[in-house]
């Protein structure tokens, strides 16, 4: 029998012994109930502690909690059935714990389980049906029912507490194909940070670029160039053609660099000094894509034309001035210095710093993808110096070659400074010159490496680095094993697949690189059967669907009780990206996220799904990110105790598209037909 212990009434003496363990209500006793009005403000303390209702206004909040029902639930009581009629309340457990069942009594699947200020039996609320489960409770148990009628127009007036709904973070609620937008906005919507520094990355620059707009043509002299410069005040000068295309620019340190240096007359026309072609962009880019392009062109100049594009007029000039007049910790300055640093003992410092510029884009929820473009540019320009440093050390390469960076690197999406993963690839020369060659690149790879260890980037434990000389190979050699490993597509050949497959050209000759892909991909078209198999290892992980309260985490040591959400969790949707982007042929996009953007182009039928999958993947991004750099680690192990209601709704939230995207590889693989 259910037991309704109080709302605002007093309790019978007779139902107080049921509630002893489970109350504690330290001042209540078997003689004597506390007034109502203590009871209200005590359930209304609780329930602001929670989501949906610590969304709510105080006083209506009150109001609320002096209707609600408080019921008592012993062991293996149910309290309502799947396919009942819905009640008139719906519920939040206020101690012990219900499980959510699905289906025959006989075969019934573990939905949920909700703890403490978990909300259940929404649907009542929100979809006006029958219950779609059973709710039974797991031990005793104290729920908290709230009247419907009540609760209403609180949900039609308050967009957030809709927002919460609307996500499917009431437990039990169905995570429908399409909802991780709003799973998205309500993370953002119904969060807290703690950054107050604006950072304006999606502001658009609305500058005055034409204050900027100094040109001359190509016949113009170095002298008379240089004079407008010094009349305008300019830095530079464009140099445009007779429809004001641009053609070229010419700034102070190209006069600098080749004219008072000697090695051009200052009567020679503007076109023997200027760079070209100019970097352009359209009228009234947002920061951050203006921010990106300058990096990664490493210009501070930024041509605006009529569409963007070099083949229409000059508007204007968009400086590295203006970024940081509108931006004040700019990353561009930490790239620049990176790039110029006399002294490799600086970079460490550097690097902090961009650490320290990570944690204020993901407070301020800077779009995930900017974020990961601009820690890859830092990360890029790291790699590069230590290069550059190790060769003026060790003397000019004796072969072409060419920097891979592997695993989360090579997808650009480690936040984090995580443990390093990264190949070389050289030129094919006569086996005695390879060796020697090879000798080399192991030595100039051990000193990058060993920079970056100074930076903080651990060695890899599976010593995947290119100073290991099995993955600092020429090109040749490279070949043969993408030839095994999808020839004879073994568990270790699966394994090494999914970690090179990829890589990203950092530095040298990325040629090399390409041939590397191009050949690929000319014997996956060979061999069928590999895809399926990738396909297979891609669903060793299965998704973990729900967070129950002993979800699945480490059994045993070092992280005993915690939750690995890389393995169990991104893993999934990394390998199910990677195998989709190598059945549609997709080249030169390794990211995860922005691999199932592109599918959702490719495969117009499944876009939804694929949107999703990106989405889900961001928000796990983040949330590692976010947690790594408050606990001063790599974020890979959560305890699941210390995550909070909004935290817990929204990562299982994200369990649903991994189980989605995992079906779809089983069906079009084939995968219970393959041995």
């Amino acid at each position: 029998m259910l037991k309704t212990l109080f709302t605002n009434q007093r309790i019978p003496n007779h139902h107080l012994h049921y509630n002893k363990k489970i109350l504690n209500f330290n001042k209540l006793n078997t003689t004597r109930m506390k007034p109502a009005n203590a009871i209200q403000e005590r359930v209304s303390e609780f329930l602001k502690q929670y989501p949906p209702f610590n969304l709510i206004a105080s006083e209506e909040l009150r109001g609320l909690a002096g209707q609600v029902r408080v019921m008592y639930l012993e062991p293996e009581q149910v309290l309502f059935k799947q396919s009942d009629t819905p009640h008139d309340v719906f519920y939040l457990v206020r101690q012990g714990s219900v499980r959510l069942e699905q289906g025959p009594e006989e075969a019934k699947r573990l939905v949920d389980v909700c703890d403490e200020g978990d909300v259940f039996g929404a649907r009542a609320l929100i979809a006006k049906k029958d219950y779609s489960s059973t709710a039974t409770a797991a031990e005793e148990t104290l729920v908290y029912g709230i009247p419907i009628d009540l609760f209403e127009p609180i949900l039609h007036h308050n967009p957030e507490v809709a927002l919460y709904f609307a996500a499917g973070f009431a437990a039990g609620s169905q995570v429908q194909q399409g909802s991780m937008q709003e799973t998205n906005q309500a993370r953002r919507g119904l969060g807290s940070y703690t950054s107050t520094q604006a950072l304006h990355l999606e502001d658009v620059l609305t500058l005055d670029t034409s204050r900027n707009k100094v040109t001359c043509t190509g016949q113009t002299s170095i002298r008379l160039a240089a004079q407008i410069m010094s009349d305008k005040d300019s830095s530079f000068i464009l140099v445009v053609d007779a429809q004001e295309h641009p053609i070229g620019i010419l700034t102070d340190t190209d006069l600098r660099k080749q004219v008072v240096a000697g090695h051009l007359s200052i009567d020679d026309p503007v076109t023997e000094v200027m760079s070209s072609p100019v970097i352009s962009i359209q009228p009234n880019p947002h920061m951050a894509e203006a921010l990106l392009l300058m990096m990664h062109k490493r210009v501070k100049h930024l041509c605006v034309t009529a569409d963007g594009t070099i083949n229409t007029p000059v508007v204007g000039v968009l400086t590295e001035h203006h970024l940081l007049l509108a931006q004040g910790n700019n990353p561009a300055v930490l790239v620049q210095e990176i790039r110029e640093t006399q002294n490799i003992d600086n970079l460490p410092a550097i690097r902090n710093r961009a650490e320290e510029l990570l944690q204020k884009y993901l407070e301020q929820e800077v779009n995930i993808a900017f974020i990961a473009n601009i820690i890859t540019e830092v990360n890029d320009a790291l790699v590069v110096r230590a290069l550059q440093h190790a060769e003026s050390i060790l003397g000019e390469p004796p072969l072409h070659y060419c920097w891979l960076s592997i695993g989360s690197e090579g997808r650009e999406e480690q936040l984090l400074r995580t443990d390093q993963d990264n190949a070389l690839v050289f030129e094919d020369a006569h086996a005695a010159e390879e060796k020697e060659a090879q000798a080399y690149f192991v030595k100039l790879a051990a000193q990058v490496n060993e920079v970056l260890v100074k930076c903080g980037f651990e060695r890899c434990p599976a010593d995947m680095m290119a100073s290991n000389p099995k993955w600092c190979q020429p090109l040749h050699i490279w070949k043969q094993y993408f030839h095994d490993w999808i020839h004879e597509p073994t568990e270790e050949a699966l394994l090494n697949a999914s970690i090179f497959f990829d890589y990203r050209p950092v530095y040298g000759d990325f040629s090399l690189a390409e041939k590397l892909t191009d050949y690929i991909y000319e014997h996956i078209q060979q061999e069928h059967v590999f895809l399926p198999y990738l396909a297979k290892h891609a669903l060793q992980s299965p998704p973990p669907l729900s967070f129950f309260r002993n979800f699945i985490v480490e059994r045993g040591g070092e992280h005993k009780d915690q939750f690995d959400i890389k393995l169990r969790a991104m893993v999934p949707l990394v390998d199910a990206a990677r195998v989709l982007t190598l059945d549609n042929r997709v080249t030169g996009e390794n990211n995860t996220f922005k691999r199932f953007e592109k599918l959702a182009v490719l495969e117009p039928q499944n876009a939804a799904l694929y949107r999703d999958a990106a989405m889900a993947y961001e928000i796990m991004m983040r949330h590692r990110a976010l947690s790594g750099l408050r606990n001063n680690n790599t974020g890979r192990y959560i305890n699941p105790s210390e995550l909070n209601k909004l935290e817990r709704q929204t990562l299982r939230n994200t369990f649903k598209p991994i189980s989605d995207v995992q079906e779809l590889l089983q069906v079009r693989f084939q995968l219970n037909y393959l041995g």
